[in-house]
C-alpha cells in the first residue's frame, strides 16, 4: 500500500495507523518512508534506522538512508559519475554531493518494494511516499526507464564501446565502461519489476490521503488522475482532519459548514472510490495510542489489507491521432448526461449528480471532439487543437 497526498495532509500518520493495525491483525508488516524529509520515527514516537527495526509485534520500520541505498543500488553508477566530476576539477567531497543525483533517494526506496516481496519476510509492504508531485514523477519512471532501455541504451553502449580506443590515446576523460552500463540495465530492470508489482491491482494499490480544503483537494484530483494514467490502481481516498459533529463552539461554526461544503466536491471528484474518515483529534497523533484512535476511525473493525476499490475508474487511451478518455456510468442513460469543460477540468452532470475530472497536460489544449455513452462507459474524444 502506497501512501500519498499533499505535503501536510497527515499522510504519515495514516500510513503508520494502517501498519499498527495490520501489526494487531498479525500481518507481518514493514512500513517505509520515501520522504527525504522523515516523519515517520515522530508518528511512532521512536527511533528508527535505515533498516527494518522492530517496533511492535509483527512491526518494522525503516526511514531510508540515501548513504546506505546509492552503496547497494548505484555504487558502480556513483563511482563514474564522480570520476567525470573530479576529472573537470572539483574536489572529492564535492564530487561525491554532487553526484547523487535528484531522486535518487525516492527510487532506491521503492526498489526496496521488490526486495522485500520477493525475500518473503513480510505479509503486508506499507510506503508512506513522497508528496504527491515527486510520487509522480518517481512513480512514471519505469515508463521512461523501459523505452530508453529498450531504443536508446543499446545504441548508447556499442557507441561508447567503439568510441573508448579512439579517445583513450587523446584524452583521460572518463568514459562509462561495461560495469557502468551493467549497473544501469540491471537498476532499469528492477524499475520495470517494481512497476510490474505496483501495477498489479490484486496485491498493490494507493490510498490517497487529503484534508477538506479547496486546495487540497485539487492537487489530489490532478495526483489521482496520473495514477490512473498510469496503470496504478487507487482503492480508497483517506478525509484527515474533519471537525466532529460533537465540536459545537461557534468559532468552528464556519469551518464546519466549509469543511461539509468540500467534503461534497470530494464524493464528487472521487466517486466511486470509498472515502475513509479521520476526525480532527484533540491532540497531536503520536504513539502507539493516538495510531490506533486513528486506525480505529479509519477502519473500525474491518481488515486494511482487503481492496476497497477494484480496477480503476477513467482510462485514457491513444486512438490514431485521438486521445479517448473512458469513464464507467453504471444506470445512467444518455439523455441524462450534460458535459461542461472548463480548463483542465471536465464536469459531467448526470441528473442531480456531478463528476469533476481533472485532465491530464496532454488532454488540456486538446478540442473535445466527441462524447457517446456506450455500454454504459462515457467515452470522451479528443484531437486537433483548440480548447473547446
Amino acid at each position: 500500500m502506497l501512501f500519498t497526498g499533499k505535503g501536510g495532509v497527515g499522510k504519515t500518520s495514516a500510513a503508520a495507523a494502517t501498519a499498527a493495525r495490520c501489526a494487531a491483525m498479525g500481518y507481518r508488516t514493514v512500513i517505509l518512508s520515501t520522504d527525504a524529509a522523515h516523519s515517520l520515527a515522530d508518528s511512532f514516537d521512536i527511533p528508527l534506522a535505515p533498516y527494518p527495526k522492530k517496533i511492535a509485534p509483527n512491526l518494522w520500520g525503516q526511514e531510508v538512508d540515501i548513504f546506505h541505498e546509492i552503496r547497494e543500488h548505484w555504487g558502480t553508477i556513483q563511482g563514474y559519475l564522480m570520476a567525470l566530476m573530479a576529472w573537470r576539477g572539483l574536489d572529492e567531497i564535492m564530487a561525491e554531493e554532487i553526484s547523487i543525483l535528484p531522486g535518487m533517494e525516492e527510487l532506491s526506496s521503492l526498489l526496496l518494494i521488490t526486495h522485500y516481496h520477493d525475500g518473503g519476510d513480510y505479509d503486508v509492504i506499507i510506503v508512506d511516499c513522497a508528496p504527491t508531485g515527486e510520487t509522480l514523477r518517481l512513480l512514471s519512471f519505469p515508463e521512461v526507464a523501459r523505452w530508453w532501455l529498450e531504443k536508446v541504451f543499446p545504441v548508447q553502449r556499442k557507441a561508447y564501446k567503439l568510441l573508448r580506443p579512439m579517445v583513450k590515446p587523446f584524452s583521460d576523460i572518463p568514459l562509462p565502461g561495461d560495469d557502468v552500463f551493467g549497473s544501469v540495465e540491471k537498476l532499469f530492470v528492477q524499475l520495470d519489476r517494481m512497476h510490474t508489482l505496483l501495477a498489479d491491482t490484486t496485491m498493490s494499490s494507493v490510498r490517497l490521503v487529503l484534508n477538506p480544503e479547496r486546495m487540497v483537494i485539487k492537487e489530489a484530483q490532478r495526483t489521482y488522475t496520473y495514477l490512473n494514467l498510469y496503470g496504478y490502481s487507487t482503492d480508497a481516498i483517506i478525509c484527515n482532519r474533519l471537525i466532529p459533529d460533537e465540536v459545537s463552539d461557534s468559532y468552528f461554526a464556519l469551518w464546519k459548514d466549509i469543511q461539509s461544503k468540500h467534503y461534497h466536491l470530494i464524493e464528487e471528484c472521487f466517486s466511486p472510490l470509498p472515502i475513509l474518515k479521520i476526525p480532527l483529534f484533540n491532540q497531536e497523533v503520536l504513539g502507539g495510542k493516538m495510531l490506533e484512535q486513528m486506525a480505529d476511525a479509519m477502519f473500525g473493525s474491518d481488515d486494511p489489507t482487503r481492496m476497497y476499490f477494484t480496477g480503476q475508474s477513467q482510462t485514457i487511451q491513444r486512438q490514431g491521432d485521438d486521445f479517448v478518455l473512458s469513464v464507467p456510468l453504471p444506470f445512467v442513460c444518455k439523455d441524462d448526461i450534460e458535459l461542461v469543460r472548463s480548463g483542465d477540468e471536465l464536469i459531467a452532470r448526470i441528473g442531480n449528480q456531478k463528476r469533476n475530472l481533472i485532465l491530464p497536460r496532454a488532454l488540456i489544449g486538446l478540442e473535445t471532439k466527441q462524447a457517446k455513452l456506450d455500454d454504459q462507459v462515457l467515452r470522451v474524444v479528443f484531437g486537433g487543437n483548440g480548447d473547446r
